[in-house]
Protein backbone atom coordinates (compact mmCIF):
# COMPACT_ATOMS: atom_id res chain seq x y z
CA UNK A 1 0.00 0.00 0.00
CA UNK A 2 1.29 3.41 -0.83
CA UNK A 3 2.52 6.29 1.78
CA UNK A 4 -0.11 8.38 -0.13
CA UNK A 5 -3.24 6.13 0.08
CA UNK A 6 -2.14 5.28 3.84
CA UNK A 7 -2.13 8.99 4.59
CA UNK A 8 -5.27 9.24 3.27
CA UNK A 9 -6.84 5.87 5.10
CA UNK A 10 -5.48 7.76 8.49
CA UNK A 11 -7.05 11.43 7.80
CA UNK A 12 -10.46 9.49 6.53
CA UNK A 13 -10.22 7.13 9.97
CA UNK A 14 -9.31 10.43 12.22
CA UNK A 15 -12.10 12.68 10.76
CA UNK A 16 -14.75 9.63 11.20
CA UNK A 17 -13.28 9.37 14.82
CA UNK A 18 -13.15 13.34 16.22
CA UNK A 19 -16.56 14.10 13.73
CA UNK A 20 -18.67 11.13 12.20
CA UNK A 21 -19.18 10.19 8.69
CA UNK A 22 -20.84 12.94 7.87
CA UNK A 23 -17.95 15.32 8.25
CA UNK A 24 -15.65 13.31 6.36
CA UNK A 25 -16.33 14.34 3.01
CA UNK A 26 -13.78 13.89 -0.24
CA UNK A 27 -12.43 17.46 0.21
CA UNK A 28 -11.96 17.02 4.26
CA UNK A 29 -10.27 13.94 3.83
CA UNK A 30 -7.72 15.35 0.93
CA UNK A 31 -6.98 18.58 3.21
CA UNK A 32 -6.47 16.79 6.41
CA UNK A 33 -3.89 14.63 4.28
CA UNK A 34 -2.36 16.92 2.94
CA UNK A 35 -2.79 16.10 -0.99
CA UNK A 36 -4.81 17.67 -3.67
CA UNK A 37 -8.31 16.47 -4.57
CA UNK A 38 -7.20 15.02 -7.27
CA UNK A 39 -4.47 12.78 -5.25
CA UNK A 40 -7.27 11.77 -3.38
CA UNK A 41 -9.39 10.74 -6.39
CA UNK A 42 -6.55 8.66 -7.65
CA UNK A 43 -6.42 6.35 -5.01
CA UNK A 44 -10.39 6.13 -4.10
CA UNK A 45 -12.32 7.71 -6.96
CA UNK A 46 -15.70 8.18 -4.36
CA UNK A 47 -16.71 8.31 -0.92
CA UNK A 48 -17.36 4.81 -1.31
CA UNK A 49 -14.31 3.77 -2.54
CA UNK A 50 -12.78 5.21 0.57
CA UNK A 51 -15.27 3.49 2.71
CA UNK A 52 -14.26 0.20 1.58
CA UNK A 53 -10.76 1.13 1.62
CA UNK A 54 -11.14 1.78 4.83
CA UNK A 55 -13.46 -1.78 5.69
CA UNK A 56 -10.35 -3.47 3.88
CA UNK A 57 -7.83 -2.05 6.10
CA UNK A 58 -9.99 -3.04 9.19
CA UNK A 59 -10.27 -6.48 8.30
CA UNK A 60 -6.40 -6.72 7.78
CA UNK A 61 -5.77 -5.21 11.00
CA UNK A 62 -8.10 -7.70 12.22
CA UNK A 63 -6.98 -10.61 10.94
CA UNK A 64 -3.47 -10.01 11.87
CA UNK A 65 -4.91 -9.62 15.60
CA UNK A 66 -6.41 -12.88 15.38
CA UNK A 67 -3.00 -14.50 14.54
CA UNK A 68 -1.28 -12.88 16.88
CA UNK A 69 -3.71 -14.06 19.62
CA UNK A 70 -3.38 -17.70 18.13
CA UNK A 71 0.05 -17.59 18.10
CA UNK A 72 0.79 -15.64 21.75
CA UNK A 73 2.63 -17.99 24.08
CA UNK A 74 0.94 -16.80 26.65
CA UNK A 75 -2.68 -18.15 25.31
CA UNK A 76 -5.91 -15.96 23.29
CA UNK A 77 -7.69 -15.76 26.73
CA UNK A 78 -4.59 -13.19 28.47
CA UNK A 79 -3.86 -12.10 24.57
CA UNK A 80 -7.25 -10.95 24.03
CA UNK A 81 -7.98 -9.74 28.21
CA UNK A 82 -4.16 -7.77 27.73
CA UNK A 83 -5.19 -6.08 24.59
CA UNK A 84 -8.58 -5.38 25.51
CA UNK A 85 -7.18 -2.90 27.72
CA UNK A 86 -4.99 -1.22 25.50
CA UNK A 87 -5.86 2.29 22.86
CA UNK A 88 -5.07 4.17 20.72
CA UNK A 89 -2.97 1.82 18.41
CA UNK A 90 -3.74 1.40 14.47
CA UNK A 91 -6.63 -1.16 15.18
CA UNK A 92 -7.96 0.74 17.83
CA UNK A 93 -8.02 3.61 15.80
CA UNK A 94 -9.79 1.18 12.95
CA UNK A 95 -12.24 -0.41 14.80
CA UNK A 96 -13.58 3.41 16.20
CA UNK A 97 -13.77 4.90 12.58
CA UNK A 98 -15.69 1.59 11.56
CA UNK A 99 -17.77 1.67 14.44
CA UNK A 100 -19.20 5.49 13.38
CA UNK A 101 -19.33 4.50 10.01
CA UNK A 102 -21.65 1.60 11.65
CA UNK A 103 -23.10 4.69 13.61
CA UNK A 104 -24.60 6.01 10.12
CA UNK A 105 -26.35 2.65 9.09
CA UNK A 106 -23.25 1.16 6.99
CA UNK A 107 -24.32 -2.43 7.06
CA UNK A 108 -21.21 -3.47 5.33
CA UNK A 109 -18.75 -1.80 8.44
CA UNK A 110 -20.71 -4.08 11.00
CA UNK A 111 -20.13 -6.51 8.63
CA UNK A 112 -16.77 -6.43 8.95
CA UNK A 113 -17.14 -6.08 13.17
CA UNK A 114 -19.01 -8.76 12.92
CA UNK A 115 -16.68 -11.18 11.36
CA UNK A 116 -13.86 -9.82 13.55
CA UNK A 117 -15.70 -10.49 16.60
CA UNK A 118 -16.58 -13.99 15.83
CA UNK A 119 -12.93 -14.79 14.88
CA UNK A 120 -11.89 -13.38 18.22
CA UNK A 121 -14.67 -15.29 19.92
CA UNK A 122 -13.40 -18.79 17.97
CA UNK A 123 -10.02 -18.29 18.91
CA UNK A 124 -11.29 -18.37 22.33
CA UNK A 125 -13.40 -21.39 22.02
CA UNK A 126 -10.52 -23.18 20.71
CA UNK A 127 -8.61 -21.97 24.30
CA UNK A 128 -11.18 -22.63 26.44
CA UNK A 129 -13.04 -25.25 24.94
CA UNK A 130 -16.19 -23.83 26.46
CA UNK A 131 -18.25 -21.53 24.28
CA UNK A 132 -20.02 -20.17 27.45
CA UNK A 133 -17.19 -19.10 28.80
CA UNK A 134 -15.61 -17.64 25.74
CA UNK A 135 -18.50 -15.59 25.94
CA UNK A 136 -17.90 -14.45 28.98
CA UNK A 137 -14.34 -13.32 28.19
CA UNK A 138 -15.51 -11.61 25.38
CA UNK A 139 -17.80 -9.48 27.70
CA UNK A 140 -14.94 -8.73 30.15
CA UNK A 141 -12.28 -7.99 27.40
CA UNK A 142 -15.31 -5.56 25.65
CA UNK A 143 -15.80 -4.25 29.06
CA UNK A 144 -12.23 -3.42 29.67
CA UNK A 145 -11.79 -1.92 25.85
CA UNK A 146 -14.41 0.42 26.90
CA UNK A 147 -12.67 2.09 30.20
CA UNK A 148 -9.70 2.09 27.80
CA UNK A 149 -11.29 3.67 24.96
CA UNK A 150 -13.26 6.32 27.56
CA UNK A 151 -10.23 6.83 29.92
CA UNK A 152 -11.56 5.23 32.57
CA UNK A 153 -8.57 4.07 35.08
CA UNK A 154 -9.05 0.88 36.65
CA UNK A 155 -5.89 -0.53 37.54
CA UNK A 156 -7.35 -3.85 39.05
CA UNK A 157 -9.74 -5.01 36.18
CA UNK A 158 -6.86 -7.11 34.40
CA UNK A 159 -5.89 -9.23 37.31
CA UNK A 160 -9.54 -9.69 38.74
CA UNK A 161 -10.41 -10.38 35.57
CA UNK A 162 -7.63 -13.21 35.32
CA UNK A 163 -8.42 -14.00 38.91
CA UNK A 164 -12.34 -14.86 37.70
CA UNK A 165 -12.21 -16.01 34.98
CA UNK A 166 -9.18 -18.94 36.49
CA UNK A 167 -11.97 -19.57 39.25
CA UNK A 168 -14.15 -20.69 36.52
CA UNK A 169 -11.59 -22.58 34.07
CA UNK A 170 -10.74 -24.63 37.19
CA UNK A 171 -14.77 -25.87 37.61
Amino acid sequence: MSATRDRLLDAFEGLLIEHGARAATLDAVAAAAGVSKGGLLYHFPSKAALVQGQRERLAALGDADVEAMRAAPEGPVEYYLRSSTESGGPLDRALVAAIRLAEESDGDASSVLDRMRAAWYDALVEELEDPALAHVVELIGDGMYHHAVTGVKDDSALADAREVIGRLRSR
